[in-house]
């Protein structure tokens, strides 16, 4: 219905109109993603040092440096070439295939064997599945194929893989390894068990690349609308990528894995996801009342939105009622804290506020050679 870019953004500015729209973008940019995208750079940072510190836990400082340089190791290569960013995201997807496959299969044999007596209806009752959805460009047909086809395989393998994990660990021993796949692959593929985590490190490499491109392209729209310094609509005169974008959302991803762990991070993301998730599909439900004349080439019924926004309340209160956090409160003063920059360099467009950020948008332009999209050689 609406086919506009900027992810959740032009959904809310259809149905709430430009301050929660806004507040998604500067969620987005200063929290959502950049923690998403250090996230993943610290998993695949632990996964890569639990070869080499067995029986203990890597030290922090070796994981997040780790982490700070795979974040720009990814930066860089998206910033030189478009092309050679999504050659980089084939081969790893690739990667992350076959080491889906290999525990799936694995799992299953031993099942088949029957060793599974770790397995007991506790352990079950802990297996879950994960949606996973994506943006498309051909509506009609992408959209249902890739809800059919999608949804049910990343379920599946998700549920199969853990199947696979409580063949051979109790719950308590997923818990408390470092890196689970790895824990594994000690125990199953023995003397091949370095299979593993050199394939879940490509995998969460992939991960990142997927984040990082899509991220840059986020920062880029938000620049694009006048919700953040023009600069970083813009994009290289060299290699015609948004270079600026992609720097800018890399160095909030360095900032948050110095003092945070994955735990945190993820306590951060999810909080601040699920917000924005459920207000986005609430909107769905407010556009079907207010926005009734708008062609709808699928119409999704109507208890499905609903459902979904009660999941999402859940979802980002149950976390804060069962384990507060000072985490929570600092998210919410930082979205909130957005307010301050909409009103003073978007929607009131102070003198003062514009005499700043002109020279600033100039002297980063001739710093990093980039220019407006529409003034980029052919």
């Amino acid at each position: 219905m609406i086919t506009k870019s900027g992810g959740e953004y032009p959904y809310l500015m259809e149905a709430f109109g430009p301050i929660p729209a806004y507040l998604f973008s500067w969620s987005s940019l200063f929290v959502i993603k950049p923690s998403s995208f250090a996230i993943i750079c610290l998993s695949f940072s632990e996964y890569v040092c639990a070869p080499f510190y067995s029986g203990c836990s890597p030290p922090q400082v070796v994981i997040k440096t780790l982490a700070a340089a795979a974040i720009l190791l990814i930066s860089t290569v998206n910033a030189l070439s478009v092309r050679l960013g999504s050659y980089v995201q084939n081969v790893f997807t690739a990667a992350k295939m076959v080491i889906v496959v290999i525990i799936i299969i694995s799992g299953l044999v031993l099942l088949a064997q029957g060793i599974n007596s770790t397995i007991s209806q506790k352990n079950l009752e802990t297996l879950s599945g994960k949606k996973a959805e994506s943006e498309r460009e051909t509506v009609d047909r992408n959209l249902p194929l890739a809800i059919i086809i999608g949804i049910p395989l990343v379920t599946g393998c998700y549920i199969l893989m853990n199947v696979s994990y409580f063949t051979v660990m109790t719950a308590t021993e997923l818990l408390q390894s470092q890196a689970v796949a790895v824990t594994f692959g000690d125990r199953v593929l023995y003397p091949a068990s370095w299979i593993v985590p050199l394939f879940v490190a490509f995998s969460t490499i992939g991960a990142a690349n997927g984040s990082c491109f899509t991220a840059g392209r986020l920062v880029f729209v938000a620049g694009r609308e006048g919700h953040m310094l023009k600069v970083l609509s813009y994009i290289s005169v060299k290699r015609l990528t948004p270079a600026p974008a992609i720097m800018f959302h890399s160095m909030i991803a360095i900032i948050y894995i110095i003092p945070g762990d994955i735990n945190s991070l993820v306590n951060y993301f999810s909080f601040a996801a699920w917000l924005f998730y459920g207000l986005t599909i609430t909107g769905l439900i407010v556009m079907r009342f207010t926005r009734k004349e708008l062609k709808r080439p699928i119409k999704v019924p109507i208890f499905i939105p609903i459902l979904v926004t009660l999941l999402s309340v859940f979802l980002v209160l149950a976390p804060i009622i069962s384990a507060p956090a000072w985490e929570y409160l600092y998210c919410v003063l930082f979205m909130l804290s957005g307010l301050v920059f909409y009103f003073l360099f978007v929607h009131y467009k102070f003198g003062w506020a514009q005499k700043i950020s002109k020279p600033l948008t100039m002297h980063l332009q001739m710093l990093m050679e980039v220019v407006p999209p529409e003034e980029a050689p052919e």
